[in-house]
């Protein structure tokens, strides 16, 4: 399906059939006022601008990868540029919908310590199934926030427009950072689910003597295991935990190659190759760094 690529956001508003934005790099967007035409049903768009959305019942799915999500209650997303997002409209409902949706481009950060900070929401690369449930009270400060941006581009422009409503987008993000570790913590069940699960994967993987023993387990392969963005998986071990997917991973090689060094006669080398590691070096370090032993040392222990 043909792939619709937004450049600025002045090409969102006629996209929309919005008014021309009042800055060229900087709008937040009414979302009862986006225009769907009446034969769209399916649209592939990838814009090359920041988009913070807060919506409600827009009557529409939006897919990111291959998840889904219903938009029929107050939440928000997040798209960095050169995402692809599919729009899938429900044709019963069109029209419908409100909230906003701010639209930042790379450009109105620059020279700005937001535009290398930015990179550090990784949110920004959650699915969009992952999106941030809002609170009433919640809400209603992102709106505010919202709000305040609004009203400074929209007064008389001077060298303190810029700095300012960067102050309140990084503000904004805080918030939202704020939220999503709250979501973790509230949705206890289904985060420790995901934690049972993981644990359940790692054991399973090199468990399985029919795995494919060329390659190290990848977090992008867990996170895909687990039906989550490979960040949201992060975040969520990181936040239970105090470990992120790399470290878990890294845990469970060394519980296993402890495991084969002491019970089987295996050769270090083959230890090595049977857990994925394509250099001896390389498994041999990683020992050491977890356990201040090499695999030598360690095994030694044990004969």
């Amino acid at each position: 399906m043909e792939v619709i690529r937004i450049k600025s956001i002045t090409e969102y508003h006629r996209f929309r059939g919005l008014p021309k934005p009042e800055h060229p790099l900087i709008s937040l967007v009414d979302y009862a006022q986006v225009k769907f035409s009446d034969d769209e049903k399916t649209t592939n768009i990838v814009m090359d601008f920041y988009s913070i959305a807060l919506k409600r019942d827009i009557g529409a799915k939006l897919y990111y990868g291959q998840q889904v999500y219903d938009f029929d209650e107050g939440i928000m997303s997040f798209i960095a540029p050169g995402q692809v997002l599919r729009l899938e409209q429900d044709p019963d409902s069109l029209h419908k919908g409100a909230g906003y949706l701010l639209q930042i481009h790379p450009d109105f950060l620059w020279n700005s310590p937001l535009a290398k900070n930015i990179k550090n929401y990784t949110f920004f690369d959650y699915s969009i199934n992952e999106a941030l449930f809002l609170s009433e009270k919640e809400e209603n400060i992102i709106v505010n926030i919202f709000q305040n941006i609004r009203e400074e581009y929209h007064i008389n422009i001077d060298r303190f427009t810029q700095d300012l409503i960067i102050a309140q987008t990084e503000l904004l993000l805080k918030y939202c950072d704020r939220y999503y570790n709250r979501q973790f913590l509230t949705r206890k069940i289904s985060s420790h689910q995901i934690l049972s699960k993981v644990e359940e994967f790692l054991n399973n993987y090199f468990d399985d003597k029919n795995r494919d023993e060329r390659n190290l387990l990848s977090v992008q392969t867990v996170a895909d295991n687990m039906n989550v963005s490979s960040d949201y998986l992060s975040n969520l071990l990181k936040l239970h935990t105090g470990q992120n997917t790399q470290q878990h991973i890294h845990n469970k090689l060394i519980e296993k190659a402890k495991e084969k060094l002491s019970t089987t006669s295996l050769s270090i080398s083959e230890i090595a190759y049977e857990l994925g590691f394509e250099h001896l070096q390389s498994f041999s370090k990683l020992f050491k760094n977890k356990t201040n032993e090499t695999p030598l040392k360690f095994r030694a222990k044990f004969n």
